[in-house]
């Protein structure tokens, strides 16, 4: 027994090892990002809101603040007059200038049974646009001056590319344990896996789409982002239609922050089940594969520990520690090489405990699926999509 227990514990350590070098690897030979043009194509950047996230106001101005060197039109949506955000965008738009030729609050209405809000005032946006390229950005992101530009540079320079997105980073001013939480999942698991999947000319066959520049062609070629009708994840399935008729998905090298603050533990593990829901709907095993070596590594590692205590076996339980302390360790490194803020000391007990939670989160996800997102809730199958009841107010 106690040599099995010590070769699990060296083995939890080496496949850690050998992802973590494998992702610094990949992190530390990211390109150079895309130059800012000089002129460029009319663009209509549409940016769904549905009630006010953390850092709202800064959020509006920093999407009002872009700049662009063509024709911009800057383009909110949300359900109706009764939104919370929408006093504050009015607001916002009256006293922020802005370079845009066209600022407008649009409404969308409820969306009917199988489509998301999200997808619904997307539609609206689209139909209400006049722009050659077509850009989307989520509320809960505050987008540096430059990044669209950039984006549109990418695109303009790959005939063959129909969307190109940035890469997130998630960031809170006063990190709650919850906050840390999340901030891991989003930096030191999903970000530098991107990274890695997407070698060596940054292509994806999905999109990340907190901000996402598309070619109108390209969408008309799939039927517009309406092909994503009763999917519970709108990006990565136009990114997947995308690539299958043979247009690129390609990520830069300059990243978006998300906002977030104040995630208390229940919004945090209802957060995590959510973001498991969306890798069902578009993540393919060769992208979610090395996070599962990772997670499956430092669970053996704490199994090791639980029976070494259990049975006295001071050895094996010294070493199982190893694993789980470096487990701490390449979350935080990879973390800080994907632009995200470092751990403070008395919250490094989160990354420690983040695979732990993931195995229920896991388990959760199967059991129950329904989710709560953005004020509705949504009923899903066995493949992440909207079930046959669509979706409802939260809490009804």
């Amino acid at each position: 027994m106690s040599t099995v227990l010590l070769a699990l514990a060296v083995l939890s350590l080496v496949l850690l090892v050998e992802g973590h070098v494998r992702l610094r690897r990949v992190l530390a030979r990211r390109p150079a990002p895309p130059p800012f043009p000089a002129t460029a194509p009319s663009i209509s950047v549409i940016r769904p809101v549905k009630g006010l996230d953390i850092g709202a106001l800064d959020n509006i101005r920093a999407f009002l603040e872009m700049e662009y060197p063509g024709r911009l039109e800057l383009l909110f949506v949300v359900d109706s007059e009764e939104d919370p955000a929408t006093p504050v965008i009015r607001r916002l738009i009256a006293e922020h200038p802005t370079t845009a030729r066209r600022v407008e609050l649009l409404f969308s209405g409820s969306p009917p049974p199988r489509r998301t809000g999200k997808l619904n005032a997307m539609l609206v946006g689209v139909a209400a646009a006049s722009g050659e390229l077509l850009a989307f950005n989520d509320s809960d992101s505050r987008p540096a001056k430059d990044l669209l530009g950039r984006l549109v540079s990418e695109l303009l320079a790959r005939p063959d590319c129909g969307c190109t997105f940035a890469p997130v980073v998630a960031a809170a001013d006063r990190p709650t344990a919850g906050d840390v939480g999340y901030e891991l999942l989003m930096n030191a698991w999903y970000g530098p896996t991107v990274s890695w999947a997407a070698e060596p000319r940054g292509e994806l066959d999905f999109i990340m789409g907190q901000l996402m520049v598309c070619r109108r062609q390209a969408l008309d070629a799939v039927g517009g982002v309406g092909v994503a009708e009763g999917q519970f994840v709108d990006d990565m399935y136009i990114g997947r239609a995308l690539w299958n008729a043979g247009w690129k998905n390609v990520v830069i090298e300059s990243p978006l922050r998300i906002v977030i603050g104040g995630m208390g533990p229940l919004q945090f593990f209802r957060t995590f089940r959510r973001w498991i829901l969306f890798s069902e709907g578009g993540l393919s095993f060769r992208f979610t594969w090395p996070n599962w070596v990772r997670g499956v590594s430092c669970w053996v590692a704490w199994a090791v520990l639980a029976v070494a205590l259990a049975t006295g076996n001071l050895a094996a339980a010294a070493t199982a520690l190893l694993p789980i302390a470096f487990s701490v360790f390449t979350q935080a490194s990879l973390q800080r090489a994907s632009h995200g803020p470092r751990i403070r000391l008395h919250q490094l007990w989160v990354p420690a405990v983040i695979p732990l939670i993931g195995g229920m989160v896991q388990i959760a996800a199967k059991l129950n699926r329904r989710v709560d997102w953005r004020g509705r809730s949504y009923d899903l199958d066995a493949e992440a999509r909207l079930g046959a009841s669509g979706s409802s107010a939260a809490g009804t």
